[in-house]
């Protein structure tokens, strides 16, 4: 912050960010939230790159119930319509998961 005097009047000055608005973040960035559907018996999308930190939430938009498994890993509850499961992935690597209740639907996070 600077003090500068002209003409008797003083002007306070901030910079430019504060002179144009702009708001300066201190807290880490934070990975964006990224969202999955289900749907008629599928993942959607079924593949998904995110980087590490990002929260993935699941939404079952079926009639029927459906859960998010990956062994090892996560395993949500069983979720109803509208049901919702989230995860933060805060290692790299690949996450293939899967619906315990109907095993042909299969999904994988590839985490970078």
């Amino acid at each position: 912050m600077t003090l500068v005097t002209r003409r008797g009047f003083g002007i306070l000055s901030l910079g430019f960010a504060a002179a144009a608005g702009v708001i300066l973040r201190t807290d880490p960035a934070r990975a964006e939230d990224t969202a999955v559907h289900i749907d008629n018996f599928v993942f959607e999308p079924a593949q998904l790159t995110v980087k590490v930190g990002t929260t993935v939430t699941w939404t079952n938009r079926d009639d029927i119930p459906h859960t998010v498994v990956c062994a090892g890993k996560f395993r949500s509850k069983t979720m109803d319509t509208d049901g919702t499961f989230s995860f933060t992935f805060t290692a790299a690597g690949e996450y293939k998961y899967f619906c315990s209740l109907h095993p042909h639907m299969q999904g994988v996070v590839k985490v970078e």
